[in-house]
């Protein structure tokens, strides 16, 4: 019985993404006999569930971590990317920190947590980075998600790909633009590879929050980043978010 409700919700995540690729991106079909397809095949796609462990980022209004929002979500990013046969790594697939045994206060380790985490990335050739967070504020009418992006020419490109399902599937009536990282935020500044970060939304706000917790919304992100990774390649050679 748990065999079949876990082909179910695999076999629904792919039909969610074909949809979303076809009504927000183009044609839904993927031709493995292009050059975009079998870039994509050579290339490690490393989910990253921001925090973990002692280091439970943001709280949401009702007590939630950060922390296990983002793993849920990267999950499902995980499993419609096996789907289509997208080689992936995530940084973590517990609530944990990835820190060295030797580091003791939390300051320690965080330190250590993100240099495991860079190096992690540093060490897998041909790769892309998709890192979810969650945002807060003190303003709790304050909501919506927002991508950023690292090195502009090599990660630009998939910072507006998903910028711009994410808009058309969660906030049509809302254009955002997504934005540079800065230059303080230690992960983006220690790796090399093509890299985003997404905001997903803010804890801080009573009914972001709500949604944000909800296992049909989180596929739903899910959803977007997967159909936004799966075709920038040919986006791009058809200089559609250059």
């Amino acid at each position: 019985m748990k065999g079949y409700r876990n082909i179910r919700w695999i076999l629904g995540c792919g039909l969610m993404v074909v949809l979303a690729w076809f009504l927000f991106v183009g044609d839904p079909w993927i031709d493995r006999a292009s050059p975009a397809f079998a870039r994509l095949a050579e290339q490690t796609l490393i989910i990253d569930p921001g925090h973990g462990g002692e280091d439970g980022g943001a709280v949401s209004v009702t007590g939630k971590a950060e922390s296990q929002i983002n793993l849920a979500i990267d999950c499902s990013l995980d499993h419609l990317m096996g789907f289509y046969g997208v080689p992936t790594v995530m940084t973590r697939t517990e609530d944990v920190s990835i820190h060295d045994p030797t580091a003791e206060s939390l300051r320690e380790k965080k330190v250590s947590d993100l240099k495991n985490r860079a190096a992690l990335i540093n060490g897998i050739e041909n790769a892309t980075l998709i890192s979810i967070h969650q945002n807060a504020s003190p303003v709790s009418s304050h909501r919506g998600f927002q991508v950023f992006y690292g090195e502009q020419g090599l990660s630009r490109p998939l910072a507006q790909a998903v910028q711009k399902t994410l808009t058309a599937v969660l906030e049509p009536e809302k254009e955002r633009a997504p934005q540079a990282i800065s230059a303080s935020v230690y992960l983006m500044k220690h790796i090399s590879c093509r890299a985003i970060l997404v905001e997903c939304g803010f804890l801080s706000n009573p009914e972001e929050d709500r949604l944000l917790q909800e296992p049909a919304y989180q596929r739903k992100l899910a959803m977007s980043l997967a159909a936004s990774y799966l075709n920038t390649d040919s986006a791009q050679e058809e200089g559609a978010f250059v």
